[in-house]
């Protein structure tokens, strides 16, 4: 009887040990944690608070409706300070100590990247909003298989953008000044020269300059003599407001064209509202945008928050829609059966428009491309490459 009993109990700790290995992260109980891993603070804080506004409201919504099978969401939130170095030691933190079953964010395409590696080896699915780089969830070594995003890519935009330039605009000469010290730069650049070439336009001249720098005057000096009708500026808004105030203060007014790194809410401080004419960039979403799913979204975010939501806050709220999907139509509520549904992603009906996931876990959707006038929103609308 008493040895019947010890390898009972034998039995037991190795069936729960067993379980525990084949099934990390896996959910018990009446919670489900996600982890949230953000640049609250540091150079790109706007994106990343914007983007966990987001995210907070569309948890708040789930666990009022019920959760995922009865289960709480319950958000693991911590400040990667805009420093990829961080943004790993932190996924390392919510895999391993906080159990996560998911990862939400890094912002960036850098910071979310540094922690696919962790992400990778511990089969934790990780999912950014606005990860735009190209080898985010590809690259030359292959699938990351536990990466996926729900934006579009860098070369998406930049190409976009481009035959936004010909086609819609009917410009024939570019400049392009671009920022050097990013990927995000250097990719949409590449991607608008390229398309831009191929199509029969010319490019001008092609100008850089590095993140922090202020003063643009001689790069604007030295293009303000030559023949050109566009300019496209393939950086953050940082830099990009303080190059369209300088280029309107030096009298060039063509159209100048961006990416969604224009989107916060500091380019208009920065350039000034006089000088955003004529000023168009791509974006994931827009609030002028009348689909019954963005019209509630934009009432829910301002009864939240009072105030109007930009795209990363649909951004973010996509992402946590998303993510819950996937946990809605999982096999089991477990990391490996997560990232297997949110693969098979299918017509997510999202405020920043509907997609299904590709074989690149990159989503099939339309591009948005907002024009401005006086620093406001004046006009939108979706477009393909």
């Amino acid at each position: 009887m008493k040895k019947v009993l010890l390898t009972g109990l034998s039995l037991l700790l190795m069936v729960a040990l067993f379980a525990s290995c084949a099934a990390p992260g896996a959910v018990s109980g009446d919670e489900i944690k996600i982890g949230v891993n953000y640049e609250l603070s540091g150079g790109v804080a706007t994106y990343g608070q914007s983007s966990v506004d987001g995210i907070e409201l569309a948890i708040k919504q789930i666990n009022d409706e019920g959760g995922v099978d009865g289960k709480r969401i319950t958000l693991i939130k911590y400040d990667n300070k805009s420093e990829p170095q961080e943004a790993t030691t932190l996924a390392n933190k919510l895999i391993t100590q906080d159990k996560v079953i998911a990862i939400l964010g890094p912002a960036t395409s850098g910071s979310f990247m540094s922690q696919i590696p962790v992400a990778e080896k511990n089969k934790v699915p990780v999912a950014s909003g606005s990860a735009t780089a190209d080898e985010v969830t590809v690259d030359a070594s292959g699938l990351k298989e536990y990466a996926f995003r729900i934006c579009f890519s860098d070369s998406y935009q930049g190409t976009a953008m481009a035959n936004y330039a010909l086609n819609n605009l009917s410009k024939e000469k570019a400049v392009v000044i671009m920022d050097t010290s990013s990927d995000y730069g250097k990719g949409l650049a590449d991607n608008f020269i390229k398309t831009f070439e191929d199509a029969g336009g010319t490019i001008v001249a092609k100008e850089s300059y590095v993140e922090g720098d202020t003063d643009f005057n001689a790069i604007l000096t030295s293009i303000k003599g030559k023949e050109f009708d566009v300019i496209f500026i393939p950086g953050y808004y940082e830099e990009a407001g303080l190059i369209i105030k300088q280029a309107r203060a030096q009298d060039i007014d063509v159209p100048i064209l961006g990416a969604d790194g224009f989107d916060s809410p500091e380019l208009v401080n920065l350039a000034g509202a006089d000088a955003l004419n004529d000023v168009f960039f791509s974006n994931h979403y827009s609030s002028l945008d009348e689909d019954p799913l963005v019209v509630q979204f934009i009432e829910d975010f301002k009864a939240e928050y009072n105030r109007e939501p930009d795209a990363f806050n649909a951004l973010g709220y996509d992402l946590a829609k998303f993510v819950v999907d996937g946990l809605n139509r999982a096999e089991k509520l477990d990391r490996e059966s997560l990232k297997n549904a949110l693969e098979a992603t299918e017509n997510f009906e999202g405020v920043t428009g509907s997609f299904s996931i590709d074989e690149n876990h990159n989503p099939v959707k339309a591009i948005v491309v907002i024009e401005l006038k006086d620093g406001e929103q004046h006009s939108s609308e979706r477009v393909t490459q």
